[in-house]
């Protein structure tokens, strides 16, 4: 695809009542070809991919553009760097107001003084087909790398600020289904087909006193619900009671069908501790007390007959597919478990038997007060609401009158909303953003860089390629790349990566698209098969790195571990970018400088110079061969008579 340009957008920021002088990240200015459609945001680094046919950001139309970054690059002393920049359109860096590369390639030495650098960087995107820009640096002039994070900060600007207000309001817009009442986009934004729980089966589902209080004041139960008050005036409890009523009525319909259990038994020692806290759902909940950003999960007893918990667990996206709990494929007994540990000492919901005439009031109700709008039944839907025109009337006045849907917006949200008014960006998506929303609205930076084992999540989309990321995110993905257990069998990494598999495609495109890569790796030559003989020596005990050490090959366990166990070799190929796969082999410590792996190369050079004459770039090249073999690669030399 020729080189490229690549912009890194990750960690969208809102406005706050007092930002800081300096911020993470830079300011991006947008501009459609024409200058007609601009758009700000706060991108913590330099790297984008815009496919053929898609809008950079959901603020501009599709088509050629141009982006423009500005901030500060902080060096600790004063030193000299070198800037490396793939693009496949114009591209021009400056730093403290020079010129420093205009083009793709390689600068010169760059000076750097102490503290802040003014850093300005422009990028045109060709007039057609693909356009990308990835910036990386080094301080030799070979082996590049992303810049880090937090080097790169800038002045919050007002137009920055108005454009994440904006942001703001689009998000609400579609977390709130608002397109699901009022007619303002039917395609675009991947969210406006987001459901809520059908209606089949609920009955059976849901006990009918809690689905009562649910119904009646939904942020009552949880601060963080979407769903609004539908119901209020002095008629509001009994017309609860009346649809809570139709509702466990419905016994049938909707039946799960769940996956045998299929995890063989554990080998060595048992795991110590709840499941509750090895598979880390403290990320996301607190079994009891106030919520905060955590979901607090003491009505679950009262919200679930038991079985129906257990069941909920084993397949949470059974009835709604956009849920944000996510699919840990739990088996029969870890499902026990949790519900026996979620609901210890929770008060259970006494159930009453709804007459048969609340259940015709309550069917009615569903009819008219817009239930149907976001839930599946087999109803007649008799809601209609008003064209939104006015962004500041009904669900959205300060004080919505008492037949408008009330969703308790605070002052700010109201604003947000207000201030993204009737915008053509929801028919618009674009795999970046939705990338940035999604990961921060899924809390994956509760694990993600916070417990051993969850890579940080800011480097996944440059690691791992999006047809992989994609399985992997489904749940597709039958095996763990990283053992469960040690190979003498003590419990190591319990932690499990849960599925969103209505996320997953998505999510996967543009983790890879904000680090500047495409949504389908470029197919590669054939393999080498002599290149591929010369790596199967290289990770080999005998002549070799002796990587199989620390790492299984294929059906090979690991030899010679004595923590925690390296990723099997068989995997490594279908899962890394291979530009991810250079940047580890020259270096892991730049990216994780807590590993384990050696540094086996220094300035280009192999310790083994009887092999590719020591050259360090032609081995990993070897070893890249080898790898793509997967699960057929032959074993390396273990040191170990046959």
């Amino acid at each position: 695809m020729g080189k490229r340009v690549v912009v890194l957008l990750f960690g969208l920021l809102w406005p706050s009542e007092a930002q800081p002088a300096e911020a993470p990240g830079l300011t991006v200015a947008f501009k459609s070809a024409d200058q007609q459609a601009v758009d700000y945001t706060v991108l913590p680094n330099i790297s984008l991919y815009v496919e053929s046919g898609k809008p950079a950001t959901p603020f501009i139309p599709e088509g050629k553009f141009s982006a423009t970054w500005e901030g500060s690059i902080t060096a600790d002393l004063r030193s000299e760097y070198f800037f490396a920049a793939e693009s496949n359109g114009s591209f021009k860096l400056e730093i403290n107001d020079v010129t420093v590369l205009d083009g793709a390639g390689l600068s010169k030495a760059i000076q750097l003084k102490k503290g802040g650098n003014k850093l300005r960087a422009t990028f045109i995107s060709p007039g057609r087909g693909d356009a990308f820009v990835r910036l990386g640096w080094t301080d030799k002039g070979t082996n590049t790398s992303p810049i880090p994070l937090n080097i790169l900060t800038h002045t919050p600007t007002t137009e920055s600020e108005n454009r994440a207000q904006m942001r703001r309001g689009r998000e609400l817009s579609l977390e709130h289904r608002c397109a699901k009442c009022h007619d303002t986009a039917k395609a675009g934004a991947p969210e406006l087909a987001m459901d809520a729980p059908s209606f089949d089966g609920i009955g059976a589902r849901r006990n009918y006193e809690w689905m009562v209080q649910w119904i009646l004041d939904p942020k009552a139960e949880r601060t963080s619900a979407h769903m609004p008050q539908l119901l209020r005036g002095p008629k509001a409890q009994d017309d609860a009671r009346a649809i809570g009523a139709y509702l466990a009525s419905l016994k049938t319909g909707g039946e799960v069908s769940l996956p045998q259990d299929k995890k063989p038994p554990r080998e060595g020692e048992p795991p110590t501790g709840p499941l509750f806290e090895r598979l880390h759902c403290n990320a996301c909940h607190t079994i009891a007390g106030e919520e905060t950003n955590r979901i607090s999960l003491q009505h679950v007893g009262q919200k679930f007959p038991t079985e129906k918990l257990v069941e909920f667990l084993r397949k949470p996206a059974a009835h709604y597919a956009w849920i944000r709990m996510p699919n840990f494929r739990l088996t029969v007994e870890e499902a026990n478990e949790l519900t026996e540990f979620v609901t210890k000492g929770a008060p259970k919901s006494e159930q009453t038997a709804p007459d048969a005439v609340a259940v015709d009031r309550g069917r009615a109700l569903v009819q008219s007060v817009g239930c149907i709008n976001c839930h599946t039944v087999k109803l007649e839907n008799k809601f209609s609401a008003l064209p939104l025109k006015d962004w500041t009337r009904g669900c959205l006045a300060d004080t919505p009158p008492e037949k408008a849907m009330h969703y308790k917006f605070s002052a700010a949200e109201r604003a947000a909303l207000r201030a993204f008014g009737p915008s053509a960006s929801l028919i618009r998506h674009t795999p970046m953003e939705f990338a940035q929303r999604q990961t921060r609205l899924l809390n994956c930076n509760g694990c993600h860089g916070q417990v051993e084992g969850f890579p940080p999540l800011e480097i996944l989309g440059g690691k791992l390629k999006p047809e992989w990321s994609a399985k992997f995110i489904a749940g597709e993905i039958p095996y763990k790349p990283r053992p469960e257990t040690h190979p003498k069998g003590e419990p190591w990494l319990e932690a499990r990566m849960p599925a969103f598999k209505t996320r997953a495609q998505l999510l996967a495109e543009g983790l890879a698209a904000l680090h500047g890569y495409p949504a389908k790796t470029p197919t590669e030559p054939a393999i080498d098969s002599e290149l591929a003989k010369i790596g199967q020596k290289l990770v080999g005990k005998e002549g070799g790195f002796s990587c199989v050490s620390c790492h299984g090959v294929s059906g090979l366990a690991a030899m010679g571990v004595f923590e925690g166990e390296g990723i099997n070799f068989a995997y490594s190929y279908e899962r890394l970018q291979r530009d991810y796969y250079n940047r580890w082999m020259r270096n892991p410590l730049s990216i994780d400088p807590q590993t384990k792996m050696p540094v086996y190369f220094e300035e280009g050079k192999s310790p083994l110079t009887e092999i590719l004459e020591g050259d360090a770039e032609k081995q990993m090249t070897a070893v890249w061969h080898y790898l793509r073999l997967g699960e057929k690669m032959p074993p390396p030399n273990t040191g170990e008579a046959p």
